[in-house]
Order: structure tokens, then C-alpha cells, then sequence
């Protein structure tokens, strides 16, 4: 067992918390959380927040007590850490996901707040529409079923990245006061040849509701396969195993219990 915990010295919400980590693998450290009767939404991306009260219950579950600093070094030394702002939510690390251009390790995070646009090289819009319904498209480069988006053309903005990829995957033209970042996700590239640069590892996902219900698709550009409209237990059943996931979990709650945990 390889799961660490530090006191219970951090204030918040008038209580004092400690830090739960693996540095082995998020596996062992959701068994130790269970185990501990921790709340779900206490995970923070590569730690659970333990309150004072639950701290020995933590330990009998098999965390081993350790200092703060020591926790710190043995979580960045593991490669699990996933650094975030502040007033972000993470949401979860992936490691060696296999994409097109290589493999790469990926943090999801939850944020209302975009990331600088400079470091963005692409977008993706969860596309709902008045009923709940999501906006697919299935990828010819992924060769999957996801939401509208790709790579920044020129000096586009984030924004125009995304409004100008959901009109050439699916003909549907969003209104720029209409869609909202709520989350990204992070590249680090595990081999040399990866397209993406440190410059800009970003994703920025957004999400945007429409006032009709189902309206027509196009059959999308060169890149599409195929576009639809899907309920959420449709988009969980296609989009359920994919890496991000996980943040369309976090910003939409009703999709939860949809699709088989990751």
C-alpha cells in the first residue's frame, strides 16, 4: 500500500483538513477513500480532502501517516499531481493517452474561468439543446463519437475556434454570448514528435445551450463522419469510455450513473 496522509492542519469551511495521495496509482487511492467512508466529491483531482474527523478512519483504511512536505514530495514524484488554479476544480489525471499525433498525459479540469488564450491550441462545445439533447459528431482523424471542436485556426480566439467548429461540423451557428467555458484540458506530451508544444497544451472546453429542440444538422465537413442528436443515456453509451468523460460528468451532474465507471 502506497497511500500517504499529512495532519489535519488546513483550514476550511471552519473545520481542518488533511491531504489523502497515492503515488502509485489513483486506483488504490479511490479504494482507500471508499474504505474511509469519504464523500465523492471530496477527490480533487490527485488528493482527497480529508476532514479532521475522518482522518483515523483514513488510517485504518491503510493511508500511512506522513508530513505535508513529505506528501508533496512523494505526489510529484509519482507523476499523479495535477497542478491547477486556484479557484479550479481538477477533476482527473490520465496517463499515456493515445491520440493521432502521440501519446500524451492529459489533467482535466473544471473552471468557469478560461485559460489564456494565448496557450490554447483548440476548442470543444458541449452543444445541448432546449430539451437536453447533445449535438455528436464522429471524428474520421479520432475514429469516434465526441463533441463539435478542433485546432485554433490563425489569430481566431478560443471562442471563435469553438463557434467556427460547430458550424463546420454541424451547421449549427452558436451565438458568442451563448457559450461559456467550463473546463479544459491539459497536454503533456510523453514523446518528442508530439505536435503539441509546452507553449500551448491547452484544450478549452466549453459549453453552450440552444433555444430549439433538435434542429437540423449538416452531414459535417471533410473531418465528420457522421453528426446526430443524442439523449444523455445515448451520449453516456457512445462517449462513456473516452478519457474526458470525467469532466462532462462534472459539469453536467445529470449524466451521472449513466455510463460504466471509467
Amino acid at each position: 500500500m502506497t497511500v500517504w496522509i499529512d495532519q489535519p492542519i488546513w483550514p476550511a469551511h471552519g473545520r481542518l483538513f488533511a491531504h489523502l495521495v497515492s503515488d502509485a496509482s489513483y486506483e488504490e487511492l479511490h479504494a482507500v477513500a471508499v474504505a474511509a467512508g469519504l464523500h465523492p466529491r471530496s477527490f480533487d483531482g490527485d488528493h482527497y480532502d480529508v476532514p479532521d474527523a475522518r482522518w483515523q478512519d483514513a488510517v485504518d483504511a491503510g493511508a500511512t501517516p506522513t508530513s505535508g512536505a513529505d506528501l508533496a514530495r512523494r505526489l510529484n514524484a509519482s507523476g499523479l499531481r495535477l497542478r491547477k488554479r486556484k479557484r479550479d476544480r481538477g477533476v482527473r489525471r490520465i496517463l499515456d493517452v493515445s491520440f493521432p499525433n502521440g501519446a500524451s498525459d492529459v489533467d482535466l479540469v473544471a473552471s468557469d474561468d478560461p485559460v489564456a488564450h494565448e496557450r490554447v491550441l483548440a476548442a470543444m462545445v458541449f452543444v445541448r439543446d432546449r430539451r437536453g439533447d447533445f449535438a455528436v459528431v464522429h471524428s474520421v482523424r479520432r475514429a469516434e463519437w465526441g463533441s463539435p471542436g478542433g485546432w485554433r485556426e490563425g489569430d481566431e480566439t478560443p471562442i471563435e475556434n469553438a463557434v467556427r467548429e460547430t458550424f463546420e461540423e454541424t451547421g449549427l451557428r452558436l451565438r458568442h454570448s451563448e457559450v461559456f467555458p467550463c473546463g479544459y484540458e491539459r497536454f503533456t506530451p510523453r514523446t518528442d514528435d508530439n505536435v503539441i508544444g509546452a507553449d500551448r497544451p491547452y484544450l478549452q472546453v466549453f459549453r453552450c445551450r440552444i433555444d430549439d429542440a433538435r434542429p437540423e444538422l449538416t452531414e459535417g465537413d471533410d473531418g465528420i463522419h457522421a453528426t446526430r442528436w443524442v439523449t444523455p443515456e445515448e451520449y453516456a453509451a457512445l462517449c462513456g469510455h473516452l478519457f474526458w468523460w470525467p469532466l462532462a460528468l462534472e459539469v453536467f451532474p445529470d449524466l451521472r450513473g449513466l455510463a460504466r465507471p471509467a
